[in-house]
C-alpha cells in the first residue's frame, strides 16, 4: 500500500532513483523513521542502535548493469524497494524500533545473535499467506536471483526458532545456505519480540517521542514518569 505514494512523492520510477533526503522526508511524516546515508556495511551493534532512534542507515550506490538480479552488498534498489516500503507502515516502524532498543546495554555475544536473527527475518524471511510461501525480507525483495532461489525446490526452508536461527550463518556474498519461515509476518514479529525479551542487559530503556531520546530506567523515579507520561496520554 506504500509502493503508490512512493511512486506519487518520492519519485519511485523506472527510470529514475529516488533522491533519499525526499524519501527520508516521507518516511518521517508516515512513521517518524528517517534516513541516514552511509559508505556501507556498519557494525550490528551501530545498525540496531540506529534503529532504537528511528533512523535507518542507507547506502547509496546502485549495483553494476552487468548483474542486475543480485548485489552481494545493500545498494540503493535493496534500500528502497526492500525496506522503506516497510518502514513507511507505522506498526512495522515500532517493531524495527523495539528491536533496536532491545540492543541498548546488551552484551557482544547478544548483539550478534540478535542481529543474526534480524537479518533472517527482515532481510530474508519467508512466510505464509493465505496457503502460499511469501518472501517479506528486504534481501529477497530486492534481489531477483536470490528470490526465486529462496522460492524453489532447491532451498533449504525450516521453521522459524530463534534458538536455531542464532547459530545460523549470515551470508553476504552469495544466497543463503538457509532460510526460515513463519505462519504468517505478524508471527514473525511476535518471535523476534519474544526473543527480544530473553536479552539480558543491565539496564532497561524507553524512547521518550517528544524528546526523541532514550531513556534509561534504572531507579523507580524515572519508572515513575514514564508511567505518568503514559497515563497523560491515554487521558488526552
Amino acid at each position: 500500500q506504500n509502493l503508490p505514494l512512493l511512486q506519487k512523492y518520492c519519485g519511485y520510477r523506472e527510470d529514475n532513483i529516488p533522491q533519499l533526503e525526499d524519501v527520508s522526508q516521507f518516511l518521517k511524516s508516515r512513521s517518524g523513521f528517517t534516513l541516514r546515508p552511509v559508505a556501507g556495511y556498519l557494525s550490528s551493534r551501530d545498525f540496531l542502535a540506529g534503529l532504537a532512534f528511528r533512523v535507518f542507515h542507507c547506502t547509496q550506490y546502485i549495483r553494476h548493469p552487468s548483474d542486475p538480479f543480485y548485489t552481494p552488498e545493500p545498494d540503493c534498489c535493496h534500500e528502497l524497494m526492500g525496506h522503506v516500503p516497510l518502514l513507511a507502515d507505522s506498526s512495522f516502524a515500532q517493531f524495527s524500533q523495539e528491536i533496536g532498543l532491545a540492543s541498548l546495554g546488551a552484551s557482544e555475544d547478544e548483539v550478534q545473535r540478535l542481529a543474526t536473527c534480524y537479518f533472517f527475518t527482515i532481510e530474508f524471511g519467508l512466510c505464509h499467506q493465505d496457503g502460499e510461501l511469501r518472501a517479506y525480507g528486504a534481501g529477497l525483495l530486492s534481489s531477483i536471483g536470490e528470490l526465486k532461489h529462496a522460492l524453489s525446490n532447491e532451498s533449504n526452508i525450516q521453521k522459524f526458532d530463534p534458538k536455531t536461527v542464532m547459530e545460523q550463518e549470515c551470508l553476504v556474498t552469495t544466497f543463503q545456505n538457509a532460510y526460515f519461515v513463519t505462519t504468517s509476518f505478524e508471527d514473525a514479529k511476535d518471535k523476534m519480540r519474544e526473543f527480544a525479551k530473553t536479552i539480558k542487559k543491565p539496564f532497561d530503556v524507553h524512547y521518550n517521542p517528544y524528546t526523541q531520546m532514550i531513556e534509561t530506567l534504572d531507579s523507580t523515579d524515572s519508572l515513575t514518569n514514564v508511567i505518568d507520561n503514559i497515563k497523560g496520554e491515554l487521558a488526552t
